[in-house]
């Protein structure tokens, strides 16, 4: 299976390249935009981005499950799935707000074997597979060394349920308060990616689904962060919520945002 692994991992990039590519070369330009709810939106970047990834997949791979955003499940063996988000990052997208990515993940016995996000816009293509560490380009990633909560710059994000937002606001705030900062950049694949490069110390959000993170979540691991729940207990893939950092800030973050949920 070590062949196969590597025969999927050179597909991942090459597609997550060419999509990166188009999505790019498209950003600004005329496309069509809808809504799959009250403020979450489609473009129809996404779905050409998406048919461009799974043409690939199927062309080499034709009997492994395909799980991505906007087509859902293509049955398949479930012990070999791919797990895509062909444009991480639409709303920003749509707005030509530059911070946008594509992210491939494959799956192998229920376990995440390698992951893949491509940002086009800095053509920084960030990779992993599990085992043999996580990657930007061809240099080796390690999260921060920063062990002081206070010190730290943080990123979050917010769910498109309207009262679900307003249930984080004040997360939000008590967080930001105990830390150098927060960003929301609006891509969970990028701001998983930024942890294990050491560029934020930690991420945390709710109400996310397996292709906002499937990719990430190995990334950051096989750089020798930690991922977890945000009360600290184990978290897959497909849990709607992720606590990513450094390790060494990780538990002072649990009790950050264990305290505001035990008042929500």
């Amino acid at each position: 299976m070590r062949d196969q692994l590597s025969d999927r991992f050179a597909v991942a990039q090459d597609a997550a390249r060419r999509a990166g590519r188009m999505l790019a070369e498209n950003l600004r330009r005329d496309f069509r935009v809808s809504k799959k709810g009250r403020i979450n939106l489609v473009t129809e970047m996404d779905l050409r981005s998406e048919s461009l990834i799974i043409e690939a997949i199927r062309s080499r791979f034709p009997e492994d499950e395909i799980l991505s955003e906007e087509e859902g499940t293509r049955p398949g063996d479930r012990s070999r799935r791919w797990v895509i988000d062909p444009l991480d990052g639409t709303t920003n997208y749509a707005h030509g707000y530059r911070f946008f990515c594509v992210s491939i993940a494959f799956e192998l016995g229920g376990e995440i074997a390698l992951g893949v996000v491509y940002d086009p816009v800095t053509d920084e293509m960030f990779t992993a597979r599990r085992g043999e560490g996580a990657f930007l380009n061809a240099d080796r990633l390690r999260v921060s060394s920063e062990a002081d909560l206070l010190e730290s710059l943080l990123c979050t994000g917010f769910p498109y349920d309207i009262d679900a937002i307003r249930g984080g606001l004040e997360l939000f705030e008590r967080v930001l308060l105990q830390s150098r900062a927060v960003r929301r950049d609006g891509s969970a694949a990028l701001d998983l990616c930024y942890v294990a490069a050491g560029r934020f110390e930690g991420f945390w959000e709710r109400g996310l689904q397996s292709w906002d993170v499937a990719a990430g979540q190995l990334i950051v691991r096989e750089a020798e962060g930690a991922v977890t729940a945000l009360d600290g207990s184990p978290v897959s893939v497909y849990d709607r919520e992720i606590l990513a950092s450094n390790g060494h800030i990780h538990q002072a973050l649990v009790q950050a945002l264990a305290r505001e949920m035990k008042k929500a």
